[in-house]
């Protein structure tokens, strides 16, 4: 039994940042460690750091499917090694060893699941956006454990090498997304397992509103699976449409933000962190116009600008 780490870099990662997913990547015992990186010049520096900490390389010059098209040259670089799961991770993805093991263990025991991932955690919680997007985490993650469509955020999580061959879309503005609704049409699921996995989320409501209407553009283009999503089960089916129609209006859950109150005193115990609820107000506004405004450059085929979220 193989294992093998994919990490696609961008172009707007520096070194630091690349420095740390490295050293926290090589901790993971994996059979091979592949960076895909991205170049931004003649400059770039992350290569050469890279080789030199000792994990495999894919240097590309351009941006063709940006990150689909960095973990579909991450698959064909890993032919000849023919590993039987890949675990997927971004940059600022951070896991531990039994977690990984809970994945493995689950694909192990069905064969009919294509990903076997965690619940998510944002360990950068260091302002007031960051704490806020928190609090959502929590709430997602109920509905995660809940939804018979389980599509974990940029596939971050250990799949089945062999499916993982079938391509990811590279004109697919959220890839993840794109990839788990074919394979859930195809009768493949996914599973969560008990673990957790931590990333960063961003730190200006700015950055919140950018990715946010980067993944609303991306829902939109799944409707062009509608009729592979007939063959699904009806369960698999209506938690699909609803994750397509329902978080288009997240304005209709501003009634039911008093409920979170006890939840965050409990959570934090600190009457100050009360500025939480009111700061998820807000977070409800930035939602509806990121959707709104996704929906319009969807509507005129105008394409969404993928940029660059500050790390902390």
């Amino acid at each position: 039994m193989k294992l093998a780490i994919v990490v696609p870099i961008s172009p707007f990662e520096d070194s630091k940042v690349v420095e740390d997913s490295i050293e926290h990547v090589k901790s993971l015992g994996a059979d091979k460690v592949v960076y895909v990186i991205d170049k931004n010049g003649e400059k770039d520096d992350r290569v050469e750091i890279a080789k030199k900490m000792g994990v495999e390389v894919v240097e590309r010059k351009d941006r063709r499917g940006k990150r689909a098209g960095a973990i579909n040259d991450a698959v064909k670089f890993l032919s000849d090694f023919k590993p039987e799961f890949v675990l997927i991770m971004d940059v600022d993805t951070r896991i531990d060893e039994k977690t990984i093991w809970n994945c493995i263990s689950a694909l192990l025991k069905d064969q009919n699941a294509y990903i076997a991932s965690a619940k998510r955690y944002i360990y950068n919680a260091k302002n007031l956006v960051s704490e806020t997007i928190e609090a959502e985490y929590r709430f997602l993650n109920f509905l995660l454990s809940k939804s018979a469509f389980k599509q974990f955020n940029g596939l971050i999580g250990v799949l089945r090498y062999e499916i993982l061959r079938e391509g990811l879309n590279e004109k697919a503005m959220t890839e993840d997304a794109d990839f788990a609704t074919r394979m859930h049409a195809k009768g493949f699921k996914a599973i969560l397992v008990e673990g957790k996995v931590f990333e960063q989320a961003p730190m200006s409501w700015k950055d919140f509103y950018s990715q946010r209407k980067r993944w609303y553009f991306g829902g939109l283009q799944l409707w062009r699976y509608r009729k592979e999503m007939k063959k699904a089960e009806k369960i698999v089916r209506i938690s699909w449409l609803s994750a397509l129609t329902l978080t288009y209006f997240p304005i209709i859950f501003l009634p039911f933000l008093p409920i979170s109150i006890p939840l965050i005193l409990a959570y934090y115990r600190k009457i100050s962190k009360l500025k939480v609820f009111f700061a998820l107000i807000i977070h409800i506004f930035v939602l509806q116009a990121s959707a709104i405004s996704a929906l319009l450059d969807y509507i005129r085929r105008k394409e969404v600008e993928w940029n660059a979220i500050k790390r902390a």
